[in-house]
C-alpha cells in the first residue's frame, strides 16, 4: 500500500487534503481505496455548493460496499473532478493523483492529521 505523502494533510475519515492558499484539494487515501475494493460509482457535490466540515458531501460505491464522502473543510466547492465521476476506477488506480475529488475554497482550516499521524492510525 502507498505510504501517506508528507506534503499532504489527512483526516480520520481517510481523506487527503492538499492546501494551496485558501483552496483545499480533497481525495481519498490509498488505504481507503484499498479497503473499498473496486470503485464503481462516485457522487460528488455540485460546484457552488457550500459544505461544512465533517458533513457528508457525496457517496462512493464499490463492488464490496457503499461509503460516504465527508468534507474535511468548510467552504465553497469551486471544482469537482468529472473524470472520477465518469471513470470511478481512477480511485483505485491513482488515489493521490488523477482521482482527486473536489476543490474547496475554505473559510477555516481545521486541525488535520500529519502523514505520520495518519500512518499510525492505519497501522
Amino acid at each position: 500500500m502507498t505510504e501517506p505523502a508528507a506534503d499532504l494533510h489527512y483526516t480520520a475519515d481517510h481523506e487527503w487534503i492538499a492546501v494551496d492558499g485558501d483552496v483545499a484539494t480533497v481525495g481519498i487515501t490509498a488505504y481507503a481505496a484499498d479497503k473499498l475494493g473496486d470503485v464503481v460509482y462516485v457522487d460528488l457535490p455540485k460546484v457552488g455548493a457550500t459544505v461544512s466540515a465533517s458533513t457528508v458531501i457525496g457517496e462512493i460505491e464499490s463492488t464490496k460496499s457503499v461509503g460516504e464522502l465527508f468534507a474535511p473543510v468548510a467552504g465553497e466547492v469551486i471544482e469537482i473532478n468529472q473524470a472520477v465521476v465518469d471513470q470511478p476506477d481512477l480511485v483505485n488506480a491513482d488515489p493521490f493523483g488523477d482521482a482527486w475529488m473536489i476543490k474547496v475554497r475554505f473559510t477555516e482550516l481545521p486541525t488535520l492529521l500529519t502523514a505520520a499521524e495518519y500512518a499510525a492510525l492505519t497501522d
